[in-house]
């Protein structure tokens, strides 16, 4: 069953998956449209909307005046307004809601709203916030070891600064949400959310009603990559604010350009460093000071940076080592969840350090990066304390130095640039250690329902939401094989909170692992009573059968002691239900042993490490800066796969994703904070020729993966990291310009502008 189709593979190929935005209506509801704020930076002095209100097809027009409960809807911290009140602290922060009978009528009505503005200057930069001091919350820090004491006795030290820069998810179907009421205060959300049961608590709370009166429900997502998890909230109670003022359906869908300024992006992050190593290129200390973008509310942003601290050593044992994490306020959108969760701004810092030691000690990079994995004995504790366990580096290592042949390619790759002037090649090998659970403890749960009926068939209910990734195809996987029927007989229904209640987003790569171990909770619970009344009919002929002696296998259920005692599993089902045995259950599981003292910087913030590691070869013409990437192997530790089609797919995908934000994806902005890139022909995500010439993806064997769901291994994020032997194979081929004998200056993304100014940078300083 390793290999089967995407559960709604059928439905995508065809049209007939159904969005939010193809969700049948009646013609009383309305389209929801925003007004937003065209300001980084400013007082509302006063408004007009009279001449709006009377326009045709205007049925209601929603100021933060408007809104029956709390106007907050910040997830973590209360520093979110719904709709702004009498300041704006960012472009595209919501001022007005409009309810029309179509969203043309809704435009024209949204340009008669004549807004007063007093103009402030903004913060606009990570550089202006730290000059002002404007932090969103108090410092983080991670310590470990003497950090001064080992950079004075350090032989060598290197420092300096690396740039990461945002990141639009670009997720095909833009936030979208469909509110009906219903009686009472009733409100029943079709929601485009990763996270269905805080969308219902942040809608409870604006319309200050109890959160029994809303029901989320989710049936798929067209993509989320994190972009979903917190500011899905903001079109559901954007859309449920109007619907419950004209008590009547509501659907708001943003278009693409609002979707794109209205929006956070993963956080831009400015890193300064300062690192001891010896004259092998081992590691002794670490200065990191991480300093992110956060925009002008908190979202999740804290979480993100504790995250990239977590990371910041990736897959490298450094005895002592400092992380400072600062989350700085500026008048930008604020910034959100994105695929990694900070985990890639903080690998990039350590990347960029050992390829630098590589450069200084002018070795292979590749090597510096092997003598400094993570090993035995004292090698093996996090910066945070944290044991590393069952660790795959060296098995990666092995494996793929053989499969991509790194070592000779690395010489071919040398005599080629030695040969052509205006082509160069690079190549770099990098690996990637992922940490996987939720680092906010208490998300470490998830709920299920499994309900089975009496022609054999079942139906499961989880928390999780399916974005594309393929989370309800596994599921439905593994509650075939738990119940040991055949696939068609499974059905893995839309989720929904009025099924399965206080659930976590589906987020930090743990949706297989948790929704799959609640699922095999309920069916443990049922297969209990089911054998339960099975064995006691097949005692009935006289021959004795102990219930813990059944096994479900095949579509039977079976005597272990006595193959030959069986029963259909289809026509086992009446017979429980018959002896009036309730053939539902609840299923629960919270992720054990996972703890993290945020005082201290200590703990087991991680149940397991993914590991993976990829070798990438570029092409690089420096009249052009075009770029391509010849080949790409990449071998990653997904345990014990439940669906290697799946699994190879997600590597493919996050590895691409990936390489999109270290080569192509830029947000430019003007002086006044205004997005100046909000569509698909100015923003660049990676295309078909983009993809690896030649692209090799495989999955570690023999490498299963203790007490997890049949021993498999999260896989959504941690491919999202491969991308940087892209990017430092490109810097190996921009610094052959000079022979290797100049540095050149590297950031994220470098795009072919930035690849041309590293290499203008670089000439001239060998003139």
């Amino acid at each position: 069953m390793k290999n089967i189709p995407h559960e709604s593979g059928i439905y995508h190929v065809t049209g007939t998956a159904v969005y939010v935005d193809d969700i049948p209506v009646d013609d009383n509801c309305l389209t929801g449209y925003v007004v937003y704020s065209s300001y980084s930076r400013a007082k509302i002095k006063s408004f007009d909307i009279s001449r709006a209100i009377n326009m045709p097809g205007i049925k209601k027009i929603l100021s933060f005046v408007d809104i029956p409960g709390k106007n907050q809807m910040g997830p973590v911290f209360h520093d979110e307004s719904v709709l702004a009140e009498n300041d704006v602290f960012c472009i595209g922060q919501a001022i007005f809601l409009i309810a029309a009978d179509n969203e043309e009528n809704a435009r024209k009505a949204a340009k008669e709203i004549h807004i007063n503005f007093e103009e402030l200057e903004p913060v606009l930069s990570i550089e202006q916030a730290m000059q002002k001091g404007e932090l969103l919350q108090p410092q983080r820090r991670i310590e470990c070891g003497d950090v001064e004491k080992a950079l004075a006795a350090s032989p060598h030290i290197i420092e300096g600064e690396l740039v990461t820069g945002a990141q639009e998810h670009w997720y095909l179907e833009t936030q979208a949400s469909l509110c009906i009421p219903g009686e009472g205060n009733e409100m029943k959300v079709y929601s485009s959310t990763q996270n269905p049961s805080e969308t219902l608590a942040i809608v409870a709370e604006i319309l200050g009603i109890q959160k029994n009166d809303v029901e989320v429900v989710m049936r798929r997502i067209g993509g989320g990559f994190g972009g979903k998890e917190t500011q899905a909230n903001h079109a559901a109670a954007w859309a449920a604010l109007l619907a419950y003022s004209a008590r009547c359906p509501v659907k708001l869908r943003l278009r693409r350009e609002d979707d794109q300024i209205i929006t956070g992006k993963r956080h831009p992050f400015l890193i300064k460093y300062k690192a001891g190593f010896d004259n092998d290129g081992r590691i002794s200390a670490i200065d990191f000071e991480q300093n992110c973008n956060g925009g002008y509310a908190t979202d999740l942003t804290m979480a993100i940076l504790e995250r990239a601290m977590l990371h910041a050593d990736n897959a490298y044992f450094v005895p002592n080592m400092r992380i400072t994490g600062n989350a700085w306020k500026t008048n930008m959108v604020s910034n959100t969840a994105f695929r990694g969760f900070g985990g890639p701004q903080g690998m990039a810092g350590i990347e960029t350090i050992i390829d630098r030691i590589a450069w200084y000690l002018k070795k292979d990079s590749a090597d510096i990066r092997f003598i400094n994995f993570y090993g035995l004995n004292d090698r093996n504790i996090t910066p945070y304390g944290q044991i590393i366990e069952n660790n795959r580096l060296y098995m990666l290592w092995e494996r793929l130095l053989e499969s991509s042949q790194y070592k000779e390619r690395k010489k071919a790759v040398d005599n080629f640039n030695s040969e052509n002037e205006f082509i160069k090649r690079g190549i770099a090998l990098t690996p990637v250690k992922f940490g996987i659970s939720f680092t906010t403890s208490f998300l470490n749960q998830a709920g299920a329902l499994v309900n089975v009926y009496t022609d054999g068939s079942v139906l499961v209910n989880h928390g999780g939401t399916e974005m594309g990734q393929g989370l309800h195809t596994k599921i439905k996987q593994i509650a075939a094989k738990e119940f040991g029927i055949a696939l068609e007989n499974v059905k893995v229904n839309e989720t929904n909170t009025s099924k399965v209640p206080n659930t976590p987003p589906t987020a930090a790569s743990s949706g297989t692992d948790m929704n799959g171990m609640a699922v095999k909770n309920a069916i443990d619970k049922l297969k209990k009573r089911i054998a339960s009344v099975i064995a006691d009919e097949f005692n009935k002929e006289k021959k004795f059968t102990n219930q813990d002696a059944l096994i479900f296998e095949n579509n039977f259920i079976i005597d272990s002691k006595n193959r030959g005692k069986k029963i259909l599993f289809s026509k086992a089902i009446p017979i429980v239900h018959l002896n009036r045995v309730s053939l539902s259950a609840t299923g629960f599981y919270h992720t054990p042993g996972v703890h993290f003292n945020r005082t201290t910087g200590k703990g087991a913030p991680f149940y397991y490490y993914a590991f993976g590691m990829a070798v990438s070869e570029v092409e690089v013409d420096i009249l052009t800066g075009y770029h391509r990437i010849i080949r790409a192997d990449i071998l990653h530790d997904t345990g014990q796969s439940i669906n290697t089609a799946i699994d190879i797919g997600q590597i493919q995908g996050g590895f691409m994703q990936g390489v999109g934000w270290c080569t192509t994806e830029e947000c430019k902005y003007d002086e006044k904070g205004n997005l100046l890139n909000f569509s698909p022909d100015t923003y660049k995500i990676p295309g078909v020729r983009d993809i690896p010439g030649q692209f090799n993806v495989n999955l570690l064997q023999g490498a299963p993966n203790p007490n997890t769901i049949h021993q498999s291994k999260a896989v959504g994020e941690p491919p999202f990291m491969l991308a940087f032997s892209v990017w430092l194979a490109m810097k190996y081929a921009v610094s052959a310009v000079g022979n290797h004998t100049i540095e050149p200056e590297w950031n994220i993304p470098m795009t072919n502008e930035k690849i041309l100014l590293a290499i203008e940078k670089l000439t001239s300083n060998l003139k």
